[in-house]
């Protein structure tokens, strides 16, 4: 598939291990109040390749979550990590080991890294991000647009072309009724937005309560062209799975979009083994 790769930026970013915070109690959408962990922090026992279902928590976000202290600077962060992004620990214990970016977890504004090896990191250490991905095209579909994955990784996923349209592996297909918080955000390529899970036997009905951290899943009739989820029949939007589950009203699951289109140019394909691990460990 043709692209503008090789006229993409790459530019070095700065972040740091962020504290975890806490928002006690929470509450669900029937009022029922929780008394668990939140976002940030480095999460030891939940990460990448993990059921978003899995936890007993709200927001809990993967292995190992980032931000830079000052709030410009951040913003640019966000917007500019990419999916699959190289990431790299230059202070601590820890110093020299990679890793790559997995999502990113607009509103607490983290970005998420996947790391091998967890133990040796500690709140505070810096790491460097060689973010690249904004700006790529398909210069054959213009209607395509695409956001947030490095090409590298783009390059990596099992794409195929038929017949002027683009068919891409997903684990489950979200119809645009299951989606919530993030509707409506302007810039599509600095945050996600969630499944709304509120009704499970719906979740399950479309097998969404199967869906792990890392999977492709597709989003019909919405299209995040010119912000976030905007309703439009036909449209298919494709993004990856970066957060847990939530409780609160409107949440759920967060999907990074990474791929959207107007019209049915992309045709989502159900696969049990559409998850983004399996092309970052061979990137």
């Amino acid at each position: 598939m043709r692209t503008n790769k090789e006229k993409v930026v790459k530019l070095s970013i700065l972040v740091e291990i962020a504290h975890p915070l806490v928002r006690i109690p929470s509450l669900n959408h029937e009022g029922k109040p929780y008394y668990f962990p939140g976002v940030g922090g480095i999460t030891y026992n939940f990460g990448l390749g993990d059921n978003a279902f899995a936890m007993h928590g709200d927001h809990i976000e993967p292995d190992v979550s980032t931000k830079n202290k000052d709030g410009n600077f951040n913003s640019t962060c966000m917007t500019l990590a990419c999916i699959g992004n190289e990431a790299t620990v230059i202070s601590g214990e820890a110093k020299g080991l990679k890793g790559f970016v997995i999502g990113k977890h607009g509103g607490i504004n983290h970005i998420l890294v996947y790391f091998p090896e967890k133990e040796k990191l500690t709140i505070g250490d810096r790491i460097q991000i060689k973010a690249y991905g904004q700006g790529l095209e398909l210069l054959d579909y213009p209607q395509v647009k695409v956001y947030n994955i490095d090409p590298e990784l783009f390059e990596k996923l099992p794409l195929e072309e038929k017949e002027g349209k683009i068919h891409i592996p997903v684990t489950a297909i979200i119809p645009a009724h299951l989606t919530g918080s993030g509707i409506g955000s302007t810039n599509p390529a600095g945050t996600d937005y969630d499944i709304n899970t509120h009704d499970m036997e719906e979740i399950k009905k479309h097998n969404i309560d199967k869906i792990k951290i890392g999977d492709l899943v597709a989003i019909t009739d919405h299209f995040s062209g010119f912000g976030v989820g905007g309703f439009k029949k036909g449209a298919v939007s494709i993004g990856v799975v970066v957060h847990s589950n939530c409780i609160k009203t409107g949440h759920g699951p967060g999907i990074v979009v990474i791929m959207t289109s107007p019209e049915n140019t992309i045709v989502p394909v159900l696969s049990d083994n559409a998850n983004i691990k399996q092309w970052l460990v061979t990137k």
